[in-house]
């Protein structure tokens, strides 16, 4: 398995702390990890880059991370946040666990 380098734009990291309680370095856990999370295509936002949404768990609770791929093996963190219920819900769906 290659090595990811994840990045992310440090104002917006304190912003986004600020902002909703999840820092980019958090974030992060779930974009390194080896556990089964949902990603979804933004077909929305990604007009100017192909953006994702990951969905999954972290060590402090279940978060949605919109990210994009800078290059092969560099993801770039554009914001993190708790996941909504219904984000929650679509998570345990997709896990195949009743929430």
């Amino acid at each position: 398995m290659s090595r990811v380098d994840i990045t992310c734009d440090e104002a917006k990291n304190t912003a986004n702390r600020k902002k909703h309680g999840v820092s980019f370095e958090e974030a992060q856990e779930l974009l390194l990890s080896r556990d089964d999370h949902l990603v979804i295509f933004d077909e929305e936002h990604s007009i100017d880059e192909d953006r994702f949404i990951s969905i999954g768990p972290i060590r402090r609770g279940l978060v949605l991370v919109v990210w994009t791929e800078r290059d092969l093996d560099v993801l770039r963190v554009i914001s993190a946040r708790w996941a909504t219920t219904n984000e929650r819900r679509l998570f345990y769906s997709y896990i195949g666990r009743p929430q």
